[in-house]
């Protein structure tokens, strides 16, 4: 038996004299184990069921809840922050090591964000109580006002397509639009269909026309363009875990399963 393991503590005697004479060093943390890690800011909108980021009663969305599980597979800390969409983008576009869902990897979006990792994809689509239209030309044609969430992509589509600012009415992410299309204040809404049908189901039972998908992105989990690389690798490699062990598909699951019977046929 080796000195060292015969050492005993003896009353009164400090635990640093008893390994400094054993020979062992003291039971001092590094410096850089000292202290947590700083939670990374995430900015998320309420988009249901993209992203909730109030009480995760019945989760975050299934984006939130697929960054939430990246996260912690990459042993980080989230801050979880609801703002405005535009504002949000703005703060992570302006900020660093800022970390910001779901966002749609577009080319005006391109050059201003690191891109982590797509979570998933989502089309969008025309919804109308009154007319369905096939082709971004014939809604151009038909509805007079659209509501769309500001500061989302397919505000910056319907720009793209020509369409006038007296036919786009934005709404914040997280107000009604769907109650707007009931109340009869706008012709139409242009949104991603998962979001629009889980949204319509709480405000009525009336079948909603929906046009063919007309525009596809990628959600992607986002971070400020100026970005800790380890962070992004960390969570690169933990999303990319999700998606090959099956994750990712049962978050979705779990959320879409529930959708059912709301679009005219």
């Amino acid at each position: 038996m080796s000195h060292s393991s015969r050492l005993r503590r003896r009353p009164g005697l400090p635990a640093l004299m008893l390994f400094l004479a054993a020979g062992l060093p003291p039971l001092v943390a590094p410096a850089c184990q000292a202290a947590p890690l700083k939670p990374v800011d995430l900015y998320l909108p309420d988009a249901p069921p993209l992203s909730m980021p109030g009480p995760p009663i019945r989760g975050h969305g299934i984006v939130g809840d697929a960054t939430l599980k990246a996260a912690t597979r990459a042993g980080l800390d989230l801050n979880l922050i609801a703002l405005p969409w535009a504002r949000a983008q703005l703060n992570v576009r302006a900020g660093k090591d800022q970390l910001i869902i779901p966002l749609s990897r577009t080319p005006d979006r391109e050059a201003h964000y690191t891109w982590i990792a797509p979570i998933m994809s989502m089309d969008r689509a025309f919804f109308s109580l009154a007319t369905r239209v096939d082709s971004f030309e014939q809604a151009r044609n038909t509805y007079q006002r659209i509501a769309v969430g500001m500061g989302s992509a397919q505000e910056q589509k319907l720009r793209d397509e020509g369409f006038t600012d007296e036919q786009i009415y934005p709404v914040k992410i997280g107000e009604n639009p769907a109650q707007l299309l009931l109340l009869g204040r706008v012709d139409a809404w242009f949104n991603g269909i998962p979001e629009s049908r889980y949204i319509w189901r709480g405000v009525s039972s009336r079948p909603l026309l929906m046009s063919p998908p007309l525009m596809t992105t990628d959600l992607y989990l986002a971070c400020s363009k100026v970005c800790n690389e380890s962070l992004v690798q960390r969570l690169r490699s933990a999303v990319s875990d999700l998606r090959n062990d099956g994750t990712l598909k049962r978050i979705a699951d779990a959320y879409l399963g529930e959708l059912s019977g709301s679009l005219a046929k």
